[in-house]
C-alpha cells in the first residue's frame, strides 16, 4: 500500500515510517515542520526512503493524496495544555486538521484511516467500591490536591476505592484540553466512516517513551520531562507522591501497533478503538527512578496540575485478540535504553 503518515516527522511518526517501509509499503510523510517542534527543519534521523511533504493538514498541499490507499493519522497538538489559552490551538489542529483530512480523504475515495488517539480519553480509569462497585469520580478537587489527597473517593460514600484496567468500551470522560479533542478526532472518525463506509482503528495510545521524544517542552509526556531533566544533571521532579499508575508503552511497540492496524480488516462504516499498552503498570516514581539511576535521586514535590489524573491502566487483551498485538520491549530495557537515548532539540 501506499500510506500517509501525517506529522510523519514527529515523535511516534518517525517510529511508525520506517515500520512501514521495512514491511514493504510506500510511505508519504506530511508534516507541518512547526518551529517549537522542528526547529532545524526535518529531522536527521527520519528515514531517507519516504517521500516528503512539507505542509499543514489544516490547509492539505495538493496531491498529498495522489495515488493513496491509506492515512496514518498521527498529527496533533499533544500534552495535557498548560491552561484554557491553549483551546483554539488545540481545537485547530487537532480538531479541524482532522476534519480537513476525513472531508479530502472522503473526496479522493480513499477509505482507510489509522487514527492516533490516546488513553487521556478515559479521564480517570477504572474504579471500583468494595460497597458500591464499579463508580466514575469526578475530578479531584482543588483542595483534596491542595491537602495531598491524592486518590479519588467513592463518589456516593467517599471511601477509598480499588483501580483496575480500563476496557475499550469504558465510557469516554476527557479531562483536559487535549483529552477532549482526542475524543472529538475520534467522533469526527466514526461519522466519516458511516458516511462513506470507511474504516478506522483507533489506537488509544498509552504513555509512550523512547528516542527522539521532544526535549524541555511543557507540553512533553512526564518520560520526556524526566529525562530532559536528567540530560541537564539535575533531579528527575515527581509531582503529587509519585504513586500515580500508568503504562508505558515503547515508541517501536507503537510503531507495530500502527502496523498491525493497517492491515486489519473492519466492516465498512467502523470505528474500532483498541488500546496501545504494555499491559504492565508502573508508578511515575518507578520511571524518574529507572532514568536517574546513575544521577541525582527523583525530588517528590507534592505538587500538582489540575487535569492531571490519578491511575490509568488500560487492558491490552482486545489489542492482542484482533489485532496480533502484543508489546516486545519490557520496561526496565526501554528505561535503560531512554536512559541515554537522544532527545529531539538542544542539539540532541
Amino acid at each position: 500500500m501506499r500510506v500517509l503518515v501525517t506529522g510523519g516527522a514527529g515523535f511516534i511518526g518517525g517510529a511508525v515510517v520506517p515500520a512501514l517501509l521495512d514491511a514493504g509499503h510506500d510511505v508519504r510523510v506530511l508534516d507541518a515542520l512547526l518551529p517549537e517542534v522542528h526547529p532545524g527543519g526535518w529531522p536527521e534521523h527520519l528515514d531517507p526512503r519516504a517521500e516528503r511533504v512539507h505542509g499543514d493538514v489544516r490547509e492539505l498541499p495538493a496531491g498529498v493524496l495522489d495515488g493513496v490507499d491509506a492515512v496514518c493519522h498521527q498529527a496533533a497538538v499533544v500534552g495535557l495544555g498548560l491552561d484554557l489559552q491553549d483551546l483554539p490551538l488545540y481545537v485547530s489542529v487537532n480538531e479541524l486538521g482532522t476534519a480537513v483530512l476525513l472531508a479530502a480523504m472522503a473526496r479522493a475515495g480513499i477509505g482507510r484511516l489509522v487514527l492516533a488517539s490516546s488513553m487521556v480519553a478515559y479521564g480517570e480509569g477504572r474504579y471500583t467500591c468494595g460497597e458500591h462497585g464499579a463508580v466514575r469520580p469526578p475530578a479531584r478537587a482543588e483542595a483534596d490536591l491542595e491537602a495531598g489527597r491524592w486518590e479519588p473517593p467513592c463518589p456516593v460514600c467517599g471511601r477509598d476505592l480499588r483501580w483496575g484496567l480500563v476496557p475499550e468500551d469504558a465510557p469516554v470522560d476527557p479531562r483536559s484540553v487535549y483529552a477532549a479533542t482526542k475524543v472529538a478526532q475520534e467522533h469526527l472518525a466514526a461519522t466519516w466512516a458511516r458516511g462513506c463506509s470507511g474504516t478506522v482503528v483507533a489506537l488509544r495510545y498509552h504513555n509512550v517513551y523512547g528516542p527522539h521524544m521532544p526535549r524541555d517542552t511543557p507540553y512533553a509526556g512526564v518520560a520526556s520531562l524526566f529525562r530532559s531533566a536528567v540530560a541537564r544533571g539535575e533531579a528527575p521532579r515527581v509531582y503529587e507522591d509519585g504513586g500515580q499508575q500508568r503504562d508505558f508503552v515503547h515508541v517501536r511497540d507503537v510503531a507495530q501497533a500502527n502496523l498491525l492496524a493497517l492491515g486489519h480488516d473492519l466492516a465498512p462504516g467502523v470505528l474500532r478503538a483498541y488500546n496501545v499498552a504494555s499491559g504492565t503498570p508502573h508508578t511515575i516514581a518507578d520511571v524518574a527512578g529507572a532514568l536517574a539511576a546513575d544521577g541525582a535521586p527523583p525530588v517528590v514535590t507534592g505538587q500538582y496540575r489540575l487535569g492531571d489524573v490519578r491511575h490509568v491502566v488500560a487492558s491490552p487483551e482486545r489489542a492482542r485478540a484482533e489485532l496480533g498485538f502484543a508489546a516486545q520491549v519490557s520496561f526496565a530495557e526501554g528505561m535503560r535504553e531512554f536512559a541515554s537515548a537522544p532527545l529531539r532539540g538542544g542539539g540532541a
